[in-house]
């Protein structure tokens, strides 16, 4: 049962990041009462790899 519990805790705490991720400064706005949050979190944005798509012909995008 305290399994269930924490992995609760821990799946809600992540939900609010990303939440305050998408919010904030994915759109380039400071977080409010915690700047430090968003520089924190544009620093590990940028660290994760991201794929690079090139194509061929510019019209058939996703």
């Amino acid at each position: 049962m305290l399994f269930v519990v924490v992995a609760m805790l821990v799946v809600l705490v992540v939900a609010g990041l990303v939440v305050v991720y998408v919010a904030f400064p994915h759109r380039g706005e400071e977080v409010p009462n915690a700047p430090w949050l968003g520089e924190m979190m544009n620093r590990a944005a940028d660290a994760v790899p991201v794929l690079e798509l090139e194509y061929e012909d510019s019209e058939h995008r996703l």
